[in-house]
């Protein structure tokens, strides 16, 4: 991948050409970011297990009737994906409350939600990826109606099944984001990751995070945590 020129670079991840038409290379990145990027360092081998445990999870999802973008794994830290056209919003689904939404509404942490509470969020790195109403969506273009419920609708089911699949693992769900994107035909799929970057996850017994939320807060052994949800993953499939 060293000779090619990403067509565009995140906090996390690069985004290459694939070799078949409407098809993209992506590339998991050792880095580490938090609160909007202003806190920021490099693991190594973290690109690997996200790359990883996205794609167990993806093909989890293919499985039980949910479209993603994952095609399959290149090597340890590339996979390759249909080419979507990404929807500017993400999409965020909550079943314990924590993080934000306890600053923002004054709610009390460990609440849990049933069903899941939907947020959406613009993405835009400048503003902070702010939250912005199902309205405001339509209204300013980000999204139309139809993609706001369809959208809701698959988070909602990735809820049941993630919750399910991660309850079985004693691995509490608390929360997480999905983005979504249209591929060449039109159909709406779920891209991006689905890893420990983008999802908080709690051990049941001891609740202690197994995410990115430890680097957040300086928990320390941030890969072993990525490990763990790796490791639970694959004894589940192995059952």
């Amino acid at each position: 991948m060293e000779d090619r020129q990403p067509l565009y670079e995140g906090k996390a991840k690069r985004l290459f050409p694939g070799e078949e038409p409407n098809t993209l290379i992506v590339e998991y990145k050792d880095s580490l970011t938090a609160y909007n990027a202003q806190k920021k360092a490099s693991m190594e081998g973290k690109g690997t297990l996200n790359n990883q445990i996205s794609a167990l999870l993806f093909d989890y999802l293919e499985k039980n009737g949910i479209r993603t973008h994952y095609i399959q794994i290149i090597d340890k830290n590339h996979q390759l994906v249909k080419k979507t056209k990404i929807i500017p919003l993400e999409v965020v689904v909550r079943n314990i409350t924590t993080g934000s939404i306890c600053k923002r509404l004054g709610v009390p942490e460990g609440k849990r939600l049933d069903p899941g509470l939907v947020e959406f969020y613009l993405k835009n790195d400048d503003l902070g990826d702010p939250i912005v109403t199902e309205g405001q969506a339509v209204i300013f273009g980000w999204a139309t109606r139809e993609e706001i419920k369809e959208m809701k609708t698959l988070a909602l089911k990735v809820n049941d099944l993630l919750r399910a699949f991660f309850e079985e693992r004693n691995v509490v769900l608390v929360d997480f984001k999905l983005e979504f994107g249209r591929t060449e035909e039109g159909e709406m799929v779920v891209a991006d990751e689905i890893s420990p970057d983008t999802c908080r996850f709690w051990d049941t017994s001891s609740r202690n995070s197994l995410d990115k939320d430890r680097f957040r807060k300086d928990l320390g052994n941030v890969l072993e945590a990525y490990e763990e949800i790796k490791r639970r993953i694959c004894a589940g499939e192995r059952k």
